[in-house]
């Protein structure tokens, strides 16, 4: 059973655990949509209701792929998707676009992609450098008043453009990166989450996989993006992987995989999941990890094996951390 938590103060009670979809369509090699479309239906099955998509993946396909998914009657599912970045299609580099046009005609483009007349969580998905963070959040509560969109959310935001936009229209939720190996939100913008009653939603809870222990760079796809990734790169991955012995220790005692441990730790902090995946072996794993509890001791020695700063490496290229704490 997953546990519930509410959506902002006045949101939907939803499982805590949701399904990040974006590794379906690009960035962490080969796709099959057929293979997507089962674990799609296996999680809905299993009690998650939160899908995560955004219009940069696969530059629609996501989004057209839950399309699918949704055709089946899944009415109950809870669709969170976002826009602000734009690329080629296969390409890597981005530009942020915040502009009132472009958040209208994204809009309209996701309801057709999606097959849906209500976008139930709209994110930010990087907030636009230079732009007024007061003027996108006007241009999506006359989304909301349309009845385009239920709630809004941000994404990779820092505290100081949390509060603006807060004061503008109520925003649901903050989605950004969250786990062992990324604690940065704990020193600002999750404490301001609690503080304004918004939920938190923390992406990559797994670190892209270090935190299962296993991984070594040669088993990645050629076009997996974390080939070029500062934290998978040489030595600082062999750094990384040699840090893993607490968690590593905890999961052996709780006969548990070191990823389930990553991931009970994520939620004992009171906050949504989304761990992607795109096999359904992962997808069940994640799942019972929602029913491990952690003791207050074994979340104080992760805490302290892995404080901020632990682990070597950007999350991202340059060029990803476009829009980052904006």
């Amino acid at each position: 059973m997953i546990p519930t938590l509410p959506l902002s103060a006045d949101g939907p009670e939803l499982p805590a655990v949701g399904l990040g979809c974006m590794g379906m369509s690009e960035f962490y090699g080969e796709t099959d949509d057929a293979q997507s479309l089962a674990v799609l239906a296996r999680a809905h099955e299993l009690g998650v209701r939160m899908f995560d998509t955004a219009d940069m993946y696969g530059n629609g396909h996501n989004e057209e792929l839950l399309a699918r998914f949704l055709k089946e009657g899944r009415r109950d599912a809870f669709i969170a998707t976002k826009f602000g970045i734009r690329k080629a299609a296969g390409a890597y580099a981005r530009g942020i676009d915040n502009s009132p046009d472009y958040i209208r005609e994204a809009c309209d483009a996701s309801l057709r992609r999606l097959g849906i007349e209500r976008i139930d969580l709209y994110y930010v998905h990087r907030a636009e450098a230079g732009r007024p963070i007061d003027e996108t959040m006007g241009v999506l509560a006359d989304l909301v008043r349309a009845g385009k969109i239920a709630r809004i959310g941000l994404s990779e935001v820092s505290a100081e453009t949390l509060r603006r936009a807060h004061a503008v229209h109520p925003v649901a939720a903050v989605q950004s990166e969250y786990s062992l190996t990324t604690r940065d939100m704990e020193a600002d913008v999750l404490p301001t989450c609690r503080e304004l009653g918004i939920a938190f939603i923390a992406y990559s809870p797994l670190g892209r996989g270090l935190l299962s222990g296993t991984m070594k760079r040669v088993d990645l796809a050629e076009d997996d993006f974390r080939r070029n990734a500062p934290r998978f790169v040489g030595d600082a991955l062999e750094a990384n992987l040699a840090r893993l012995d607490t968690l590593r220790a905890i999961a052996d005692q709780r006969e548990a995989t070191p990823s389930q441990i990553a991931l009970a730790w994520v939620l004992y902090k009171g906050v949504f999941a989304i761990p992607g995946t795109k096999r359904m072996s992962y997808l069940e794993q994640n799942i019972a990890a929602a029913s491990l509890r952690l003791s207050a001791d074994e979340v104080a020695k992760l805490d302290d094996a892995y404080a901020p700063g632990s682990f070597t490496g950007e999350r991202y290229t340059a060029e990803g951390m476009k829009g980052v704490n904006a």
